[in-house]
Parts: C-alpha cells; sequence; structure tokens
C-alpha cells in the first residue's frame, strides 16, 4: 500500500542530499555534461526544479505540463544559471512540492501527468523521489546507483518490472537479484514460466545482477553488460 507521507518525508531527505552534494560544485561545472545525453549539469537541476512545479500542478488538477514545447524550452531557459540561482530556485520549487503535499487532499483520486498517463495521487510523491534520486546520478558527482536507498531501488524496480508487463517488444523475463529477490515482466510470462529453483521455461528469459545493475538496466542508466543473461538476449527496453 502506498503511504504518500513516508513518501513525501522520502522525497525531503533525497532532495537535501542532492542540495549538500550539488553546493560543493561551482559554476564552471554546472555547465559541464551530465550523464544524460546532450544535458549538462545545469539542464539536470532547471528540470528537477521545474518538475516539481509541475507535479504541483498535477495534485491540483491542472495540466502538469502547458505544453511538451514549453517543457522544454523552460530547461534551455534555466539550464545556464549560476550554481547559486540553481539551488535557490531547487530549493524553493521543493518547498512548494512539500507544501502542496502536506495539504488536504483525497490522496485516493486520480490525477493525469504528460501524455496522457493517469496514476492515484499516492503515488505522486514516489515519482518525485524517483526523479530527485535518480537524477542526482545522473550529475555524475559522485551519487551512483550503489548509494541508493534500498527501498527505494527495490520499489524502482517494482513500478519499472510492472511497466514493461505485457510490453509487446520486451520478451517473458524473470529479473533476480543476487540475493534471490525475484520480478517478473514482459509480454507474456506465464505461472510455470519460473521454478523455485532458478530454472526458466519456455521462451522466458533470466536476467540477474545486483540491484543496482538491475535498476540501472531498467531505468536506462546502464547497458546492462554487467548482467547474467540466461534463456535468450538480454532485452532491448522501449524509452521510458
Amino acid at each position: 500500500m502506498i503511504d504518500h507521507a513516508h513518501d513525501l518525508e522520502s522525497v525531503r531527505g533525497a532532495t537535501e542530499r542532492l542540495l549538500t552534494a550539488a553546493a560543493k560544485l561551482d559554476n564552471a561545472s554546472v555547465t559541464e555534461s551530465s550523464r544524460l545525453p546532450g544535458w549538462s549539469r545545469g539542464h539536470v537541476l532547471a528540470h528537477l526544479a521545474r518538475n516539481a512545479d509541475a507535479l504541483v500542478n498535477v495534485l491540483r488538477g491542472l495540466p502538469m505540463y502547458p505544453t511538451g514545447e514549453a517543457r522544454d524550452a523552460d530547461i534551455e531557459r534555466d539550464a545556464p544559471r549560476p550554481l547559486d540561482v540553481q539551488l535557490a530556485d531547487l530549493r524553493d520549487s521543493a518547498a512548494r512540492f512539500q507544501a502542496e503535499g502536506a495539504a488536504p487532499a483525497d490522496w485516493s483520486r486520480t490525477v493525469e501527468l504528460r501524455n496522457g498517463v493517469t496514476d492515484s495521487a499516492s503515488r505522486v510523491p514516489f515519482r518525485r523521489w524517483v526523479e530527485v534520486e535518480l537524477h542526482h546520478v545522473d550529475l555524475g558527482i559522485g551519487y551512483e546507483l550503489e548509494d541508493l536507498p534500498e527501498e527505494f531501488t527495490y520499489r524502482e524496480i517494482d513500478f519499472l518490472a510492472e511497466r514493461f508487463a505485457g510490453h509487446p517488444s520486451v520478451p517473458s523475463t524473470a529479473l533476480v537479484t543476487d540475493s534471490g529477490r525475484v520480478w517478473t515482466s514482459g509480454n507474456g510470462f506465464g505461472t510455470g514460466n519460473w521454478t523455485t529453483g532458478g530454472g526458466a521455461a519456455g521462451d522466458a528469459t533470466v536476467v540477474s545482477g545486483t540491484p543496482a545493475d538491475l535498476l540501472g538496466w531498467l531505468a536506462g542508466r546502464r547497458d546492462g553488460s554487467a548482467l547474467t543473461v540466461r534463456g535468450g538476449a538480454l532485452p532491448s527496453l522501449p524509452p521510458l
């Protein structure tokens, strides 16, 4: 069961970690490339600030962004700003999100995100948590997938495995951590394809590795070369 209040506190902690780490940068390093193709660190910080405001819109029943073009233009506009402006904007926008999350509301209601995607309002704080944690890694300033909170890592694997479940281009896949935790995903993973002994039947592909490597592959942050694959090739995943 989603606990939005717990997730709001997790967002707060993740944001403070990011702000503390980013404060060690300087204006020159903000203009350097992030780990996201075509984006500087300034792009990442600007996106995080505008995403916080966009999720406030979502919680208020407004469009997340006026248009996709406006979203992109805002990020491009804000990316070149000096570090102190970036950090102040990120801190202020995060505070606005926390304030909106603290307001009395029906957290069971359905809200609309980008591109017609809908979800429970109760899951919006977790979505923000994802943004903050993964983009902290994307900054390339010493925070790695291995540093993510364990709860977050497992929940995001849950979320992405569910997202790719039934996707026509993703084959039946079992995701297995080095400790033996298992998720199933893909376009037709049926009962009987997985055995407790760790074997796969039929067309199922078994992808195993550390939680960080599994998450990195699912989230498009790693190429999967550190994973072990049995029963086929490493599946190609659609863009998030």
